[in-house]
């Protein structure tokens, strides 16, 4: 019988003895090759060429060359070590490093594609450090390689190293989550008069007390727990708690049941000021093509620009394709690097700078919303005070990368979008974008990609008008001509084997890309060859679209995207049509806020059979912005109760009791998967930046490969397949397209916070009259200060439905850019002092009847209707 045959029945059977009945299984055999170096050799260890070694009082050292980019480039190894799937094992060494360093430990295929079943980042210091890692093997490998990655450094060291082993029949490593208390609260607070539950994990069978104190030990409300039984998200069985009539604002408050004792959190109206705000500068933080400056984020996070043609850049401003896939080269500078690694993807990118755009929009067309928290200076970004609002600063940094990805006119698929480009292999882990030295590549155009475009260049064109007519210019001119070439191409799809350094992306179904599509540019134009479009998509008027079967809107389900358009920004849609639409948010909006109702964690994500997905948690933000979209159309508070019960559970009313939010809550997830926000890896380097969003649990984070998920999360309950470790990129990256719904819910919050919930905290009203004639109408507008505060000057801004074009005007300076209309003061009513009013009026000329505005913001804040 061979090694590996005795390693599977996980013993070694001794020649010439008998095992006892009961004995227990003992190690297997010795795996490695010379891993004392008594004899004072070194075969059959291998390093790479770039370094030197020797044996040394009976250690192998290596001396590790300076500046030296990724850890894999510089490996000390020894091949051809039979590994067995199902097979436990314990890999240990001892080391040191003249420099202290972090090893990267690896067991994993010689060659491509490197399938690994160990990989751990173990810090070494000047002093001898043992490490000792067991894992079990999720694959055979009959010629395994073990390396010790030490490459990555910027200074030169000695490295050495002894007494190697690796042997089979290891204890299985059993991983037991940390999970603190077992009373489980949002652990950043409570919104005054927001809902305010809580979730127990208890054996008992009986109601318990509950007692929410104050920081200085009072007493400040109590009641009785609801038994719930089972929860099949965690498989413990839990109890439910509600605190909603307590509205007093404090810190420091807890809850105690049964003698356990939650998590500190607030009751406060301004909780989410600063989660919007460092949402938002995510979107900074990993721009490629420009430096990150301190004085925006810190000392910790300033960065070189990554990937503009300086050593050791091969640069995103001349980059060629793939071997076979075309024969240009394009600029394509500039956007937001994916996720972990340095990849930009169209199909990524489309829907996360959809949504930060959406955010402003939002703003326009809200009651509540308030766009002076994203104006101009209100965020970190560069371009600040430019005349220009911040977050579409931040969006159009991406917007313009995504129309260089477009194909040239000229060539065979003119007018296509390229699917993505990022390095020729996979990114180091970790890496700096500027010491990035691998060859950057453009991949195959695709449909979906172009779809993308389309969809978001033609958001692009009406929201920049008002800024910059010729960049709103230049989008719906990339935008109408991505739709044409989409339509001349409408089945040209991303390769499902094309993840050679970076994700595939595929998608085998781009409907709903052409619907989403097919909305903006209606919304934007009024063309009725894209009215025609959106009506006859079999997403028209199906709740699917904002409710999918797969878990919710997502890069590869962005009908609803178009849905939450059309549903919202004033378009040409008929009433019948714009009622019909309206009803899709709303039945999809219905589901979601009953799934948050019936789950013992108040989520609103309920996938079939407890499947919770890769990136689970943008999945729960998304149906969020369903929610919350649906509460702007309604004022229903059902839909509001249920944004801030899946906020709960993003921010620690959840199974693990974490906080899924970089710097939000006591005990928040700090060691996401990142190139360069890799303090794990790499103690020079920060942990991510406050608010940046893990992607949560995921079910099919074993069967993906990821190694970490391998070693810990066998047998996971749904909900708890999760941990905070770098290594884990299937439960723990942070991409864009994750922390762009984030962003959008922090705005919602923050202004349902800061008094959006009642308009009695509204300080401005406006009375808008519209009188109708044959084709058009006269409308005047009173303005009036119901605050403490002069107003001086003041600017209304509104959108106008229909096809309404402004005429004779009076009283008022006016703009109108699309359906944007901003009056200003004139010299003589330049200051509204409180109690005082303004009137002014204007013509418009439309074709048909046009309904009125649905919401007024005066300086940015949102004013009643009077």
């Amino acid at each position: 019988m061979s090694a590996a045959a005795l390693l599977c029945a996980g013993a070694l059977a001794v020649p010439g003895t008998a095992m006892a009945d009961d004995a227990e299984p003992g190690p297997g055999p010795e795996q490695i090759t010379n891993g004392d170096f008594a004899t004072g050799t070194s075969a059959p260890w291998w390093w790479t060429p770039n370094a030197s070694a020797a044996v040394s009082e009976g250690r192998l050292c290596v001396e590790v060359p300076a500046g030296t980019a990724n850890a894999w480039d510089v490996i000390v190894g020894q091949n051809d070590v039979p590994i067995v799937a199902g097979e436990s094992y314990e890999l240990s060494y001892t080391a040191r490093s003249t420099v202290p360093l972090t090893v990267q430990t690896r067991v994993q295929e010689a060659v491509e594609p490197y399938t690994t079943v160990l990989a751990t980042a173990d810090p070494v210091g000047a002093e001898d450090t043992r490490v000792a890692r067991t894992f079990t093997a999720s694959v055979d490998q009959p010629a395994a390689s073990v390396q010790l990655q030490i490459g990555g450094g910027e200074r030169a060291t000695t490295f050495c190293l002894d007494d190697v082993s690796l042997r089979g029949g290891a204890e299985p490593p059993v991983y037991v989550p940390d999970t603190g208390s077992p009373v489980r609260v949002n652990q950043v607070g409570y919104l005054p008069r927001g809902p305010k539950s809580g979730t127990v994990v208890t054996d008992a069978e009986a109601p318990l007390t509950w007692t929410v104190k104050a920081e200085d030990g009072s007493t400040a409300a109590t009641g009785t727990t609801v038994p719930r039984g089972e929860d099949p998200s965690s498989r413990r069985r839990v109890h439910t708690f509600d605190f909603g009539d307590l509205t007093t604002a404090g810190d420091g408050y807890t809850v105690e049941v049964d003698g356990e004792v939650s998590e500190p959190f607030s009751i406060r109206g301004d909780l989410y000021d600063s989660l919007r705000s460092d949402a938002l500068a995510y979107f900074y933080h990993n721009r490629s093509g420009i430096e990150i400056d301190a004085d925006l984020v810190g000392e910790q996070y300033a960065r070189p620009a990554g990937h503009i043609g300086v050593a050791p850049n091969k640069g995103d401003t001349d980059v060629p394709c793939r071997p076979g896939v075309c024969d240009y080269r394009l600029d394509v500078s500039g956007g937001w690097y994916d996720a972990g690694d340095h990849g930009k993807y169209v199909v990524n990118g489309g829907i996360s700078v959809a949504q930060l755009m959406a955010t402003y929009e939002r703003t326009l067309t809200a009651p509540d919303a308030e766009s002076a928290e994203l104006g101009d200076g209100a965020l970190r970004v560069p371009e600040r005070d430019n005349g220009v609002p911040d977050i579409l600063d931040e969006a159009r940094w991406e917007m313009d990368f995504l129309i260089k990805m477009q194909v040239p006119a000229g060539e065979q698929l003119a007018g296509m979008v390229h699917h993505k480009m990022h390095d020729a292999e996979w990114t180091g882990l970790p890496m700096k974008p500027h010491l990035d030295p691998q060859q950057r590549e453009l991949h195959p155009p695709s449909t979906a990609a172009t779809l993308n475009l389309a969809a978001t260049a033609a958001q692009c064109a009406r929201l920049y008008a008002p800024f910059d007519a010729d960049f709103a210019d230049r989008c719906l001119r990339a935008a109408e001509t991505a739709w044409d070439a989409a339509k001349r191409h409408p089945d040209v799809l991303a390769d499902p084997n094309d993840g050679i350094g970076g994700g595939a992306y595929n998608d085998d179904d781009v409907s709903d890309e052409f619907y989403w599509a097919a909305a903006e540019l209606f919304t934007t134009t009024g063309k009725d060859i894209y009215r025609q479009a959106v009506l006859s998509s079999a997403w028209h008027g199906d709740a699917d679209a904002v409710f999918p079967a797969g878990g919710g809107i997502s890069w590869g389900s962005t009908a609803g995207l178009g849905v939450l358009t059309l549903a919202t920004v004033p378009n040409a849609l008929t009433a019948d049509q714009l009622v019909q639409v309206r009803a899709v948010v709303t039945e999809g909006a219905d589901r979601y806020a009953a799934q948050s109702r019936e789950q013992a964690y108040g989520l609103p994500y309920a996938p079939r059979g407890e499947d919770y997905v890769w990136g689970s948690n943008s999945q729960v933000l998304n149906n969020m912005v369903v929610l919350a979209t649906a509460h702007d159309l309604t004022g229903d508070a059902a839909y509001q109760d249920a944004v801030l019960r899946g906020a709960d559970y993003l921010l620690g009313r959840n199974p693990l009791n974490q906080s899924y939010v970089t710097g939000y809550g006591e005990r928040d997830s700090h060691n996401q998967h990142h190139r360069f926000w890799a303090h794990q890896n790499d103690p020079s380097l920060p942990n991510p930046a406050p608010g940046s969003i893990a992607g949560g649990p995921n079910l099919t984070a074993i069967a993906s490969g990821d190694p970490v998920a391998a070693e810990k999360l066998s047998g996971c309950a749904p909900a708890m397949c999760y941990v905070d470790d770098i290594g884990s990129w299937a439960t723990n990256e942070i991409t864009i397209n994750w922390n762009a719904p984030l962003a959008f819910i922090a705005s919602y919050l923050d202004d349902a916070g800061e008094g959006g919930q009642t308009a009695a905290a509204r300080t401005c009203q406006v009375t808008y009259s519209s009188h109708p004639w044959n084709s058009g109408s006269t409308v005047t507008v009173r303005v009036e200060n119901t605050g403490s505060d002069p107003v001086s000057p003041w600017a209304l801004t509104w959108l106008l439905p229909g096809e309404q074009r402004l005429s004779h005007t009076w009283s008022a300076e006016f703009d109108q850019h699309g359906r944007t209309v901003s009056a200003r003061p004139l010299s003589w009513n330049r200051t509204l002092a409180p109690g005082s009013a303004v009137d002014f009026g204007f013509n418009t000329s439309a074709a048909g009847s046009s309904p009125e505005p649905g919401a007024f913001k005066l300086n940015g804040r949102a004013c009643s209707a009077g």
